[in-house]
């Protein structure tokens, strides 16, 4: 199974093309004061040192969030039109799954952790077996940064993160851990097309700012 693997929860787009499990092309694309964009550009370097044409690819797995608004808008839209223009399947999954798993861990319990900003980060629990494999324990959630180290305290986890916290372990998410999540991958089922959005975690800030000018929801569409 040939598969394109793209992430862009955080500032720093991440993407990979693997064979079954085996990671054979990897690359990252800064992406925040970009003056354009990055991961395209990111997407297609990575197919050619592969030495995998677009045609080839066989399904995309999309990192579906929480996360940067805007970065996670940009890799939907690259991940949704490979896979409408190819006609393969798209598998959304949890950045914060790719997170635990792009960092090596040994067996133990994890909390992931992604800077939302706002003094606020997204986590979810993570159980990681003998065989490297993350199982998440707590879906994804949003917190005051200052619970962080507490509740990680409380499940007796250690943090991976981006961010560095006390004693932490520093990561981002990386799009070759759906190499360790092909089960959980397999298992969901592709997304449709038509109405896949990734996990946003919360609002736009552009969205906010509109909504409390108006006194309304925004409008759809």
């Amino acid at each position: 199974m040939i598969t394109l693997a793209i992430d862009a929860s955080t500032y720093a787009g991440d993407v990979a093309v693997l064979d079954g499990k085996i990671v054979l092309a990897e690359s990252r694309a800064e992406m925040k004061g970009a003056e354009q964009e990055r991961l395209m550009p990111a997407v297609a370097e990575t197919l050619d040192r592969a030495g995998v044409a677009v045609g080839g690819l066989e399904r995309v797995v999309c990192g579906a969030g929480p996360g940067s608004f805007t970065s996670l808008r940009i890799a939907a839209g690259i991940a949704k039109g490979i896979a409408l223009g190819v006609g393969i399947p798209l598998h959304g999954v949890s950045s914060l799954a790719l997170l635990v798993g792009g960092a090596g861990l040994g067996e133990g319990t994890y909390l992931a952790a992604l800077d939302a900003l706002r003094g606020e980060f997204y986590l979810a629990l993570y159980a990681i077996d003998a065989a490297g494999i993350p199982s998440e324990l707590e879906p994804a959630r949003l917190v005051a940064a200052t619970e962080v180290e507490l509740i990680a305290g409380e499940w007796g986890a250690r943090i991976v993160s981006p961010t560095r916290f006390e004693g932490s372990i520093v990561g981002a998410p990386r799009a070759g851990a759906v190499a360790l999540l092909a089960r959980s991958i397999d298992d969901a089922g592709a997304v449709d097309l038509a109405s896949w959005e990734p996990s946003y975690g919360r609002l736009a800030e552009a969205q906010v700012r509109w909504e409390v000018a108006h006194g309304r929801p925004l409008p759809a569409g």
